[in-house]
């Protein structure tokens, strides 16, 4: 029952984070315009995300323009584009795996050990996943660092982390803990009956002993 309970919280934890790697995909703020230091406040936010850049007027208008060209892009976008797609089709598959596997669902095969194996495999589509979408938002936030700090971007022309990636990073952190916690709690459950097997072989060879020594009369 505990590892029902187990397997559940760390289903519910990376389908969380599933979500947020879908939001983070679409939204625009991966970046967005900084105003530190002698930086002019404009009335003019813009941001920019993996698909489209936005400009946010003070009257809280926005508008946004899709990036036409892929080949035009810088390497890091495109990467990380790929990244977060693959990162969103895992998790959808690790999804479904991880419900036939699950102790709890009547889905499938009824083996405990194949299910076992199935949210195993389910837990480490999860954890590639996260790794994923943790690969792409760091490297996105590395370069958004770099042209921070390079002494030759001009103040007005520089970005910070934007929204998007602090909740790319949330959402990379949940996937992996429930991926992990599917993981354990199946291997833990292994484990013990591979125990419980042991553990019954020397009485049941006990037992084939006696019968070998008993003798009937002719």
């Amino acid at each position: 029952m505990a590892n029902s309970g187990f397997q559940l919280l760390g289903y519910f934890l990376a389908l969380g984070g599933w979500i947020g790697i879908i939001s983070t995909t679409v939204l625009p703020q991966w970046k967005q315009s900084s105003y530190a230091g002698d930086a002019i406040i404009m009335a003019v936010g813009l941001y920019e995300g993996l698909w489209m850049s936005c400009a946010s007027q003070s009257t809280g208008q926005v508008q946004c323009k899709i990036f036409d060209s892929l080949l035009s892009l810088d390497v890091h976008i495109q990467t990380c584009r790929a990244l977060m797609v693959i990162s969103v089709l895992m998790g959808f598959i690790a999804i479904i795996v991880s419900v036939v596997g699950m102790k709890c669902t009547k889905v499938g095969d009824n083996n405990p050990s194949t299910k076992s194996k199935i949210a195993i495999a389910g837990g480490s589509l999860f954890l590639i996943s996260g790794v994923c979408t943790l690969v792409a938002v760091s490297w996105y936030a590395t370069q958004v660092s770099n042209h921070f700090f390079d002494p030759n971007t001009p103040i007005n022309a520089r970005y910070e982390f934007g929204p998007a990636l602090f909740v790319g990073w949330a959402a990379a952190i949940l996937m992996m803990l429930g991926g992990s916690f599917l993981c354990c709690s199946c291997v833990n459950e292994d484990s013990r009956g591979q125990q419980l097997y042991r553990q019954s072989q020397p009485s049941t060879a006990r037992e084939d002993e006696l019968l070998s020594e008993t003798s009937f009369p002719d």
